[in-house]
C-alpha cells in the first residue's frame, strides 16, 4: 500500500492519502524512534475514501515518529517529524 502525506511534519494532526480505496478497517500507530506506539487510529474506511485525518496528536512530545498504516495484510510505512 503506498502512503501519501501532505506534509512530513505535524503539530497537532495528520492528514495521509492511501492508493487503491476499499472499504475494510484501517489501522494506523505513530511510533516514536524508540519503538514504542504512542498513539493507534483505528478506522472503518469507506469504499471511496482515500484521504484520511487523524487529530488529537498535541499532546505527543516532539520528535521524529514513523507512521505505519495496515489494511489487512497490506502496509505502508514513512518517517515524520512533530514539532512546535
Amino acid at each position: 500500500m503506498l502512503v501519501k502525506i501532505r506534509s512530513s511534519v505535524f503539530i497537532d494532526r495528520l492528514t495521509f492519502e492511501v492508493d487503491n480505496p476499499q472499504k475494510c478497517l484501517l489501522k494506523a500507530v505513530l511510533i516514536d524512534d524508540k519503538g514504542s506506539v504512542c498513539s493507534a487510529l483505528e478506522t472503518e474506511a469507506a469504499y471511496d475514501q482515500q484521504i484520511f485525518n487523524w487529530g488529537g496528536l498535541n499532546d505527543l512530545p516532539y520528535g521524529v515518529y514513523t507512521l505505519e498504516v495496515s489494511r489487512g495484510a497490506d502496509e505502508g510505512k514513512m518517517k515524520l517529524v512533530k514539532r512546535v
